[in-house]
């Protein structure tokens, strides 16, 4: 990998030799993204300040220093998410000093976890996607320029347009934000019914595209062919994909027209409802896992919530427990009557 690569993630402060070495294996041998050696970068340079106030560096640590660290971050409000994360930083960390002969073990392995509790995730109700999709609702057909009055109305209407593409993809697909934003217009070409998708870690795999996120995505495409943009969410600049921040903004205006709070909206939230609403009509676990791009099928059991609503919903109208309900003596061991 390209010196200049695996220190970009550093680039806002040094590292030394064995830190460096460890981003550029999660860099080339993982395909770890921007934004986690980003953070990995943080969360071990911090250490390095944290041992260097101890005449010690991070590859010489002991399991007494780095639980000294970890009690430093407890002291400083860090939530237990980000322990966490910082916890699990430190042992990947070691375990790629132990396994290069660098030390002989992994002290990190001899720290406890923080306690996690397990938020269920938040998602909009069919309702409230069927009002953010109406909120898009416009005339396709953008006027043609003619005074500041039109380029208005005409900025208005394609950002309608992106609006309508970008939700109906979300909903139809569970796409991340950073997985929407990538999309080529290639993909889209000729009758094509899936995307190819690269997720986390550049695996590939392919999501159905809906006959309304097609036709939608088709008006995007109509309207900016003139642009010669690669990508399907074009930016200020056509050569690169519109930024998160751009994306925000946009979602932010459908949410208030369609009524909804806008911290309630957001693209991990539309994520969100499309794997609730999928299982709540019936999906499998395991269909779901490969659509949502999920390495470890573990990560999409915080779904479940869904099925637990669904098993007390059959057991509630289950013949017995509605007879049970009006008080009918006789009818079975199971559903006593009050």
């Amino acid at each position: 990998m390209p010196r200049a690569a695996a220190e970009d993630p550093a680039a806002d402060g040094p590292q030394d030799a064995q830190v460096e070495a460890f981003l550029e294996m999660l860099a080339a041998e993982r395909g770890a993204a921007v934004n986690t050696l980003q953070a990995y970068a943080r969360d071990l340079r911090d250490l390095s300040e944290h041992a260097a106030r101890a005449g010690r560096t991070p590859a010489d640590a002991d399991s007494g220093l780095l639980r000294d660290y970890m009690a430093t971050l407890v002291a400083a409000g860090l939530s237990a998410r980000t322990q966490a994360r910082r916890l699990s930083c430190l042992k990947q960390f070691y375990l790629f000093l132990a396994r290069e002969g660098i030390r002989p073990d992994n002290p990190a392995l001899l720290l406890d976890a923080p306690r996690l509790s397990a938020p269920l995730p938040r998602f909009l109700g069919e309702a409230e996607i069927d009002a953010l999709l109406a909120a898009c609702a416009g005339d396709d057909a953008i006027p043609e320029p003619s005074g500041r009055v039109s380029r208005e109305v005409r900025r208005a209407a394609r950002r309608r347009l992106v609006a309508r593409a970008a939700l109906e993809i979300l909903y139809a697909s569970g796409l991340r934000i950073s997985e929407l934003l990538a999309l080529r217009v290639r993909g889209l070409a000729g009758d094509a019914r899936m995307l190819l998708v690269s997720g986390k870690g550049g695996r590939e795999r392919l999501v159905p595209l809906s006959a309304g996120a097609r036709r939608a995505a088709d008006a995007l495409i109509a309207h900016d062919r003139d642009l010669r943009s690669p990508y399907l969410f074009p930016g200020r600049t056509p050569g690169t994909p519109l930024t998160r921040q751009g994306f925000d903004g946009i979602l932010r205006e459908v949410a208030l027209r369609a009524g909804l709070d806008p911290a309630r909206v957001s693209p991990h939230v539309l994520r969100h409802s499309f794997a609730t609403h999928m299982l709540a009509r019936g999906a499998d676990l395991r269909a779901l896992q490969v659509l949502l791009g999920h390495a470890d099928i573990a990560t999409t059991q915080i779904y479940t919530h869904v099925l637990a609503e669904r098993l007390r919903q059959a057991v509630e109208s289950h013949p017995l427990a509605r007879a049970a309900g009006r008080g009918e003596k006789g009818i079975g061991r199971g559903f006593p009557p009050e």
